[in-house]
């Protein structure tokens, strides 16, 4: 029941022959850039907090070549191809998809990049709408891309604020740094230690090939009418005023706690979960550091439960497959499950034994569609490469 991941190599051929088909040309220039999925520290990215994903084996990538314009043509799977003036300054555009693109194009052309007019495709095994970042993904792929053609080489940092900047600016979404950061920062076999106050990455060894990531896509996304993610974004903002710290990394339990009237019950329990979140997250960290996984499950478990009760970003979907692989246990070769990404609907994430993926994915699969109705989409990764020139 697990999907396959199509290599690089494939999604790179498919690329340059939509390409070739779409506007006669052949690709000389391909960047890939991956999605990401989060192990745990969920929601606190804007809260000065710590986060550790890692690059999935899932890409988005983009085959070019100049065209001796001024021009950008640019064509994806089931949309119209678009044109976009890279001499003037970039609007939002009716097409939101092409969005992405224009904030990256911006973020270029506010450097004083000046950038050639050329032809692409863009083609992704990144699973839309299933919180695997996406949308990172294409920025920092389309952002990769640009630096081929312009020949600049940008430090992945500012590779990767120029993507979040694009996604802030042009497609209205108030991110944090972990998508973006993760995409540009991802390498094989390592997960990504986040700083969010700093903005530093470190790699966190994550060698043992006996342990894989399964990725549960439940298949479902529920909007909500509070706004959801600028929602809680604003109550972190709101809490932390109360509290009257300059930063949730300086604010104890003792100080939430403390302010719990004041805070009123929403904002006591949004807060509860940033400092939790950001003290769980540092926990397993330690753990991972020296291969130690007896208290992973606990932690992710914390962290799934945090997420639902004080946050509120879960959703019966995400509780259901977060509690078939929590049934399944340890002796089933589940180290720990729990959501990730922004939540309403999405993933979960399952750290497992490698020779125990397959079965518990069949459980997964086969015990949430018949509870559910919905076909799950189910895959396994390891951490993989991030944004790159091919």
């Amino acid at each position: 029941m697990l999907q396959p991941n199509k290599p690089l190599a494939d999604l790179t051929a498919d690329a340059k022959a939509h390409l070739l088909e779409t506007f006669n040309v052949e690709g000389t220039v391909v960047a890939a850039a991956p999605g990401r999925v989060n192990l745990i520290g969920e929601h606190i990215d804007y809260c000065d907090g710590f986060v550790l994903p890692l690059a999935i084996e899932r890409y988005v990538v983009i085959a070019a070549r100049a065209n001796e314009s001024s021009i950008a043509r640019i064509s994806t799977e089931g949309q119209d191809p678009i044109e976009i003036d890279l001499t003037q300054k970039q609007e939002i555009s009716d097409i939101k998809w092409s969005n992405y693109l224009r904030g990256v194009i911006q973020g270029f052309l506010d450097r004083g990049d000046r950038i050639p007019g050329f032809d692409a495709y863009i083609v992704s095994s990144v699973p839309l709408g299933a919180g695997l970042s996406s949308s990172a993904a294409l920025e920092c792929c389309f952002a990769t891309l640009i630096e081929g053609l312009v020949d600049t080489v940008l430090r992945t940092s500012e590779k990767a604020l120029l993507a979040q900047k694009a996604e802030h600016d042009f497609a209205g979404v108030p991110c944090g740094i972990m998508d973006q950061f993760a995409s540009a920062f991802g390498k094989k076999d390592q997960l990504i230690l986040i700083d969010c106050q700093t903005g530093d990455p470190e790699m966190v060894p994550f060698s043992d090939q006996s342990l894989s990531i399964i990725v549960s896509n439940t298949c479902v996304s529920h909007d909500l009418s509070d706004g959801g993610y600028a929602t809680r974004r604003k109550a972190t903002e709101d809490g932390l005023a109360i509290i009257g710290k300059k930063s949730w990394r300086d604010v104890t339990m003792e100080e939430v706690l403390a302010k719990k009237e004041e805070l009123g019950d929403v904002i006591f329990r949004r807060s509860r979960h940033v400092v939790s979140e950001i003290q769980r997250t540092q926990d397993a960290v330690k753990d991972f550091k020296v291969n130690d996984f007896s208290q992973i499950g606990k932690l992710m478990a914390g962290s799934h439960a945090s997420l639902r009760d004080d946050f509120e970003v879960s959703c019966d979907e995400l509780d259901l497959m977060v509690k078939i692989a929590t049934d399944i246990g340890f002796e089933g070769g589940v180290l720990g499950a729990r959501m990730t990404g922004g939540g309403f609907g999405g993933s979960t994430v399952t750290l497992c034994r490698t020779s125990d993926a397959e079965a518990i994915a069949k459980q997964l699969h086969e015990q949430y569609l018949e509870k559910t109705g919905i076909t799950p989409l189910i895959f396994a990764t390891r951490p993989a490469q991030g944004a790159h020139l091919l």
